[in-house]
């Protein structure tokens, strides 16, 4: 096991130097070519996918930092003191990425992908290798709370084999939300997708008690047709800026460039979207070339990261309408820890309610709402973890007090970071720890197989839709 740890890191360990946007201008442009995709249009949407990236990665920055300090108003002049930093999501990638068991854990998961599509358990060849951070920290923590290496393996694997899966099952809905052809290839194994379960059991619920809200239900794009500016992407921001700005109690001048900064961001997400689009669409015309050739049968995606969905207006007006929910919720929740400031734009769910619900609005809102208190939860929990390793690799950001704990609020994946603390306990032999572990874990797969049901049920309504 040594030997694989090490032999992960020496080959992989100078690729995820590079970060993430140059990393997946590498792969996309290598696997383009191996599908034999002419060099210069191979290099092309490699370079989109970086450009892509880093575009959503600026944007994203300028929208949570906005949303951050306006909240942080709010705390001050409020007096609230919850002990545990939300710093988002960059310092736990960092201290993710420091430990060499994140290597190995790739390493694995890439064995599980190739064997899972020789075997034709998948048509999703994962490329999204930077974002297996989000999987390897379950099983980091897992091990912080005493599961030995063999036993954090099989969790990883167990939770990485049902991710692919998941890719399979949510590219017809992909193809439905983008107006997207059979052969658009893109889909994503990312860890935000992993609440679609939950979710679509909160979904069948909503559904014997809410239906009746859907008659107030209303899609973002068919009310930009009618109403034309008034509901464009530019003010929904500028209406949910000026909401957390009141909240916060800023200046009127601080509102408005509150309001104008998230109307600009949720129309540069929009056009982001395209580029990732755009990206792969050398890669997309290699593979149908290489699968028409060879399997006639069958056709092969691409996971990548999750902001090729990114233009759905629905996606950033929920996330901004849940921001002050969960800030409010994070406030009377007992044993909450938390304040989300770096975390406040909920990237964790809303793309999981987006694909679930097909872009619901009213839906979106009320299962996030239910949900939100999950990522609060898991965020206090992983918080020791946190920050005892963040200190460890050098990664404690140097603005915060040396005594305080740090998370982030809504981390992609806080169900299976309560798997991992089962897991870890249990297998230091505590009895009472075990029958926990054995029951989340049963709950948790058998909720998966529901899912996985009931997506197959949605594809075959695509199915037969497009056969008419």
């Amino acid at each position: 096991m040594e030997f694989i740890i090490k032999l992960a890191n020496t080959v992989l360990q100078p690729l995820i130097d590079m970060g993430a946007a140059p990393l997946m201008t590498i792969i996309l442009t290598l696997i383009a070519l191996l599908f034999r995709v002419k060099f210069s249009k191979a290099l092309e949407g490699g370079i989109k996918l970086g450009i892509a990236l880093t575009g959503v990665g600026a944007i994203m920055n300028i929208l949570t930092g906005a949303f951050s300090n306006a909240l942080g108003e709010f705390v001050a002049n409020t007096g609230l003191n919850l002990n545990v930093t939300d710093v988002g999501w960059a310092p736990l990638a960092t201290i993710t990425w420091g430990s060499p068991y994140t290597l190995y854990f790739m390493f694995v998961i890439l064995i599980i992908n190739a064997v899972m599509l020789v075997m034709n358990k998948t048509n999703t060849l994962d490329v999204d290798i930077f974002d297996v951070w989000h999987l390897s920290i379950v099983g980091l923590f897992a091990m912080y709370m005493g599961a030995n290496l063999i036993v954090t393996t099989l969790l990883v694997v167990f939770i990485g084999v049902l991710k692919i899966i998941n890719s399979d099952l949510m590219k017809p809905t992909f193809n439905d939300l983008l107006h997207a052809p059979d052969d658009n290839p893109m889909t994503t194994t990312h860890m935000n997708y992993m609440m679609n379960p939950i979710i679509m059991l909160l979904d069948k619920v909503y559904d014997k008690l809410f239906s009746w809200l859907d008659k107030y239900d209303f899609d973002a794009a068919k009310l930009n047709n009618k109403i034309g500016f008034w509901g464009s992407k530019f003010a929904i921001g500028i209406y949910l800026g000026i909401f957390v700005g009141l909240l916060a109690g800023i200046s009127v001048k601080e509102m408005i460039t509150l309001g104008f900064t998230a109307g600009v961001c949720l129309e540069l997400f929009s056009v982001i979207g395209q580029w990732f689009i755009a990206a792969v669409e050398p890669l997309s015309q290699g593979v149908t070339d290489f699968t028409s050739s060879r399997f006639s049968d069958r056709t092969f995606n691409i996971g990548l990261d999750w902001p090729f969905i990114a233009g759905r207006a629905e996606m950033w007006a929920v996330a901004n309408v849940l921001a002050p929910i969960m800030l409010l919720e994070a406030l009377i929740l007992p044993k909450n820890g938390i304040l989300p400031l770096g975390g406040i734009i909920a990237m964790g769910l809303t793309p999981a309610l987006l694909v679930v619900t097909r872009g619901k609005i009213i839906r979106m809102i009320v299962i996030g709402t239910v949900l939100l208190p999950t990522f609060l939860y898991s965020g206090t929990l992983i918080a020791p973890f946190v920050t005892e390793t963040a200190k460890k690799v050098g990664a404690f950001p140097a603005d915060i007090a040396s005594n305080a704990l740090i998370s982030h609020s809504t981390l992609e994946g806080p169900i299976e970071k309560f798997l991992a603390y089962f897991v870890g306990r249990a297998s230091q032999g505590d009895l009472e720890m075990i029958l926990y572990a054995v029951i989340a874990l049963a709950l948790y797969l058998a909720l998966f197989i529901w899912y996985a049901k009931e997506m197959k049920k949605r594809n075959a309504e695509y199915a037969a839709k497009k056969a008419k």
